[in-house]
């Protein structure tokens, strides 16, 4: 069981003995986050694991993505590394729903979309091409239904493969600087 606190609760912790880590991606993270937070892509959380270890040992880690479900997984992971994380409930939405600030950072090269609006624009194009197509070759249809039939085993399992799939794109990774300057970050 994971356990998670209300974006009220991690508004009173004192940032002195928290670590909120945003595990979203770098175009994400950059377009607004809670104050303090680092980054710590999904992706890239094998690899930070020792980091993330040392780091528990000195301050909480609460684990924050844009709704939930990824920081979901991502203390899914840590637990299976023995290392201890608390989720923020109902993520960075929540978060801003209750009316408490983020910031923005700097990112190299053009502004990238939530993943959410990646994996609907996605899903959307696919489905319209493949309606499109199949007026001509029918089977083309079978794109639009291969679509369909994910985005329900996704609702139904709260994971997204099309979203996997998308993050591994050059402008959802995080660059090694990024990595460098998070394992600095998680160092202070």
């Amino acid at each position: 069981m994971i356990e998670t606190i209300s974006p009220a609760e991690l508004n009173l912790r004192d940032l002195d003995k928290t670590y909120v880590l945003d595990v979203r991606a770098p175009g994400e993270y950059a377009a607004g986050h809670i104050p303090g937070a680092i980054n710590v892509p999904l992706d890239s959380l094998g690899e930070l694991v020792p980091d993330l270890r040392e780091a528990s040992a000195r301050r909480e880690l609460v684990v924050v993505c844009a709704a939930g479900s990824r920081s979901a997984t991502a203390c899914e992971r840590l637990a299976a590394a023995d290392v201890r994380a608390t989720g923020l409930t109902g993520g960075t939405q929540a978060w801003q729903a209750a009316g408490l600030p983020v910031d923005t950072a700097p990112h190299e090269g053009r502004a990238v979309w939530a993943m959410d609006r990646q994996v609907r624009f996605t899903a959307g194009m696919l489905v319209l091409t493949g309606l499109a197509v199949g007026l001509r070759a029918p089977r083309a249809r079978l794109i639009s239904a291969g679509v369909a039939s994910g985005l329900v085993y996704s609702g139904l399992s709260n994971t997204c493969g099309m979203a996997a799939v998308l993050g591994k794109l050059p402008f959802n990774r995080p660059s090694s600087a990024t990595l460098d300057s998070t394992r600095r970050a998680l160092r202070d």
